[in-house]
């Protein structure tokens, strides 16, 4: 996980004031800076809830995004899937394995393609209108060749026209569920579903809704607690931008849980088919509802890859605010590209800095530290 001391020492200073000791400022001591009138066990309670609060909305979309086609100009640049560089992605047709009906997509931290961020295998099985896909996702962090976790999804899609190497086209819209795990160590950390309805294009937009349900499978041990979201949105626009990029904004509201660990689960009900959605197709089963949140968002990809990131004044649970940048000095590869600050008034609660991939830190103002990998928080 890329929690390096500058990462740490600047999220610190927006918080509580970085000590400048060992261990990456993992340790600072408990009240250090600004008010901790929530308590530490509460602030940090809070500052995992909006962490993943934001990470389910940006991952939905994320999902999506990452089996169109094309997913921007990359996939008629490389539409013989020859696997060659293209600005930091690499797109196989087949996989590198050879396997029948199949794709990989390799996402590098830089544009030359040597160090690797993320490679999906996607095996897929195509009847009419609807596909079931296999997609296998191996994550690494940054300067790491060893991969940090294994993400595993069954994805459905129906009421689709598919092009080229079984990708959904955009042009007639579809709805698309996606159930998966997110592998560390072996163990299943990060159990969720997410789907979206995408409606036909018009012009350069397409309207869409989504939900999605998950939670923390092997909880948080310094808490002695695990936390889930349940939430959805039915205002979603997508817009194809002149330089090839995509734009998803939307509001995303929901609902924050925690609970003993092992006590949530996953329910996964029918797949939608239009919108507005009425009963979602992922719910969380179990644990005690901590509040609701509504997430206003604009997330623009590139190639699938994240190019900007904003939330602006979205509220959380216990009267929390979130405000989410992107911060352009920084590369995509950096775990300070996008920076979320979450405050209770004027007092800090959090904040949270991840790269363009939702790996990084959350850390609370009285310094305690989380890891962030995929978008939500493993421990």
């Amino acid at each position: 996980m890329k929690t390096h001391l500058t990462m740490a020492c600047i999220a610190a200073l927006l918080l509580a004031g970085c000590s400048g000791g060992g261990g990456g400022g993992s340790t600072l001591p408990g009240g250090g800076g600004g008010n901790n009138n929530q308590g530490n066990q509460t602030q940090s309670e809070n500052a995992i809830n909006g962490a993943n609060s934001t990470g389910s909305t940006v991952k939905t979309i994320a999902d999506a995004e990452k089996n169109l086609s094309p997913f921007s100009s990359m996939r008629n640049v490389q539409s013989t899937g020859n696997g060659a560089c293209n600005n930091g992605v690499e797109f196989f047709a087949p996989d590198k394995n050879g396997d029948p009906n199949s794709t990989e997509t390799i996402d590098f931290y830089d544009s030359a393609c040597t160090e690797m961020a993320r490679d999906a295998v996607r095996i897929y099985s195509i009847s009419g209108s609807s596909e079931t896909v296999n997609r296998t996702v191996t994550l690494y962090a940054f300067g790491n060749s060893a991969a940090i976790a294994t993400r595993t999804e069954a994805v459905t899609i129906i009421n689709a026209t598919f092009g080229a190497n079984g990708f959904p086209q955009v042009s007639t819209g579809f709805s698309r569920a996606d159930q998966g795990a997110l592998n560390i160590s072996g163990s299943k950390t990060i159990n969720s579903g997410n789907e979206m309805v995408l409606s036909p294009q018009s012009g350069s937009t397409n309207n869409y809704c989504a939900d999605s349900a998950g939670y923390n499978a092997t909880g948080i041990a310094s808490l002695n607690e695990t936390f889930g979201w349940q939430g959805g949105t039915s205002n979603g626009v997508r817009t194809v931008n002149g330089d090839g990029s995509v734009t998803y904004t939307a509001t995303h509201d929901g609902n924050a849980y925690k609970g003993p660990i092992g006590s949530l689960s996953l329910g996964v009900g029918s797949q939608n088919s239009a919108c507005p959605i009425s009963t979602p197709e992922f719910t969380l089963v179990g644990g005690t509802q901590t509040g609701s949140y509504n997430i206003p968002v604009s997330a623009t990809f590139k190639q699938g890859v994240l190019q900007n990131l904003t939330v602006t004044n979205a509220t959380l649970a216990n009267g929390n605010t979130l405000n989410v940048v992107t911060n352009s000095s920084q590369p995509p590869s950096s775990d300070l590209f996008i920076t979320g600050t979450i405050t209770n008034g004027s007092s800090p609660v959090a904040t949270f800095n991840v790269d363009a991939w939702g790996d990084g830190t959350l850390t609370t103002s009285t310094g305690a530290q989380f890891v962030i990998t995929d978008w939500h928080v493993i421990k």
